[in-house]
């Protein structure tokens, strides 16, 4: 489900129309989360990393409004909720674009996310049929802890999803860290809302139950 959001008493209305124009809107920041306490307990509990800090992002997205926006013929619509949809890596060295429904219980995220998974695996298609506005676009590089990333875009393409990405974990100072790198469009929200994502992110790796 989803509101149109009423544009005219919006604070970022000039913001807006300012960057909707753009042939680029999309910007991107890059920034460690601090794994440690996630991995032990990813260990410990026998249980996927991937698909327990695919949780907790998607979490910390859903939890920060501005992150739910989409563009849709010059309006801004806002969804209730995002659902996940992360790049799938194949044994030849290929890869499945996957979709995975949000749950606030991670044990049926987890649930649902390897049946997704072991899916994607089995196939050849690339792109899923059942991806929609409300997403996050996902992608992990576990072979690079990288610093900055970019991505492929058709410009001719018009879409407003934000693009989330892990790279490899690396230690430093006793901690380990995930590089995380997030690019969302300008029109829809600024650092301030990256800033609050990141926040949340780290808290949520941290609250381990």
């Amino acid at each position: 489900m989803y509101k149109k959001l009423d544009l005219e008493t919006w604070p970022r209305r000039a913001h807006f129309e300012f960057f909707k124009a753009f042939e680029e809107p999309f910007f991107g920041v890059t920034f460690n989360v601090d794994v440690t306490k996630a991995m032990a307990h990813c260990k410990e509990k026998g249980i996927s990393f991937f698909i327990y800090y695919l949780h907790k992002a998607i979490s910390a997205a859903n939890s920060i409004e501005a992150f739910r926006y989409r563009i849709k013929d010059n309006e801004v619509f806002v969804y209730d909720r995002l659902n996940a949809s992360p790049t799938i890596n194949r044994p030849n060295g290929t890869f499945g674009f996957s979709y995975i429904p949000y749950e606030e219980s991670f044990e049926k995220f987890h649930e649902t996310a390897k049946k997704e998974i072991d899916k994607v695996r089995a196939e050849t298609t690339l792109i899923p049929s059942a991806n929609n506005d409300n997403t996050i676009h996902f992608s992990a590089i576990p072979w690079v802890s990288f610093t900055s990333i970019s991505h492929a875009r058709s410009f001719s393409y018009k879409e407003s999803i934000p693009k989330i990405s892990f790279g490899k974990v690396f230690e430093e100072n006793g901690k380990k860290l995930m590089p995380t790198s997030v690019h969302v469009h300008h029109a829809l929200m600024d650092g301030y809302h990256v800033g609050l994502f990141s926040e949340r992110f780290d808290q949520l790796l941290h609250d381990v139950m």
